[in-house]
């Protein structure tokens, strides 16, 4: 084992005796794993991401330095919070800095193998178990056996997101048909199967926004439902009725279904736009808000 992951180890188990076990719910917060210096600093700089932003376009400054930090933490082949963490930094970058289409593509490919590596590790561990059919394995396997690791859901749902961004990048019928839809799904339901309130419910909120936006493919995509859309969004929205994302999202899917659905899309919409955004996700729920806006201002003019 390097240094500096002997160092990190010992801090935590000084701690561990008074330490929640548990991830917290907002993974804003440094994780335990933080005593290693390059994460922490990647989540000191990643904490300050919404510094120098004009409008709604991040600069590239803080985010840059925290993938820098994360990118050098991955060194350790082993180190699961190093590569989660660098997704998720990659993620933001990707959304929120205002890149052209090349460029958020290759932030999409590179948080796509990180993603890989990270989950192939998580693999690994069962396998070290003496536990074997990982290949075949599903979603209720994957999570029954790695709910001990607060590194876990964490990798699988930034691993999700960012394969959706990938998928929007390329074209959502490509990427259905090169199999990112069914590997989203099955990451969003190995996330649930763990926590399903990590990231406000965040597990659902991919599997809901999956079943509404992807198309639908004979042989590749049958399984796509709105139903579903609805049913893993009201999920979301269940685990935290405040978040804007699992009330947008939302709002989107029942917008396209009947009069009853539409008045209460609209309803979601408006308490977005009445409710001030978080001081800690202010780039995210300002998009969100945005979004809300565009939307509203749509249906009104369709009706």
């Amino acid at each position: 084992m390097k240094p500096l992951r002997c160092a990190a180890l010992l801090a935590f188990l000084c701690a561990a005796a008074g330490a929640q076990q548990n991830p917290p719910p907002f993974t804003d917060q440094p994780q335990f794993g933080a005593t290693n210096p390059l994460i922490a600093e990647g989540d000191r700089w990643y904490l300050r991401r919404q510094e120098g932003r004009v409008g709604l376009k991040a600069s590239p400054g803080p985010i840059n330095q925290a993938i820098a930090a994360y990118d050098k933490a991955t060194a350790d082949p082993h180190f699961v919070e190093a590569r989660w963490k660098l997704i998720r930094a990659l993620y933001f970058k990707g959304v929120y800095t205002g890149l052209d289409d090349d460029s958020r593509k290759a932030v999409f490919e590179k948080a796509r193998r990180v993603a890989d590596d990270a989950i192939a590790i998580l693999d690994s561990s069962i396998e070290e178990r003496g536990i074997k059919g990982i290949v075949e394995s599903g979603p209720e396997f994957l999570a029954g056996n790695l709910k001990k690791r607060s590194d876990s859901a964490p990798a699988f749902y930034w691993a999700a997101a960012c394969l959706g961004q990938w998928g929007l990048a390329v074209g959502k019928e490509e990427a259905a048909r090169r199999g990112a839809a069914e590997k989203i799904r099955d990451d969003a339901a190995t996330v649930v199967g763990i926590d399903p309130e990590f990231e406000e419910g965040g597990g659902y909120r991919i599997l809901g926004r999956l079943n509404d936006e992807s198309p639908t493919i004979p042989f590749v995509t049958g399984w796509v439902s709105r139903d579903d859309a609805l049913k893993y969004l009201r999920l979301a929205l269940q685990v935290n009725g405040r978040s804007f994302a699992n009330r947008h999202f939302l709002a989107d899917a029942l917008h396209r279904g009947d009069e009853k659905q539409k008045a209460e899309a609209v309803a979601l919409e408006e308490g977005i736009l009445a409710d001030p955004p978080s001081p800690q996700r202010l780039v995210e729920d300002l998009t969100l808000q945005e979004a809300a806006r565009q939307n509203l201002a749509a249906w009104k003019k369709a009706s």
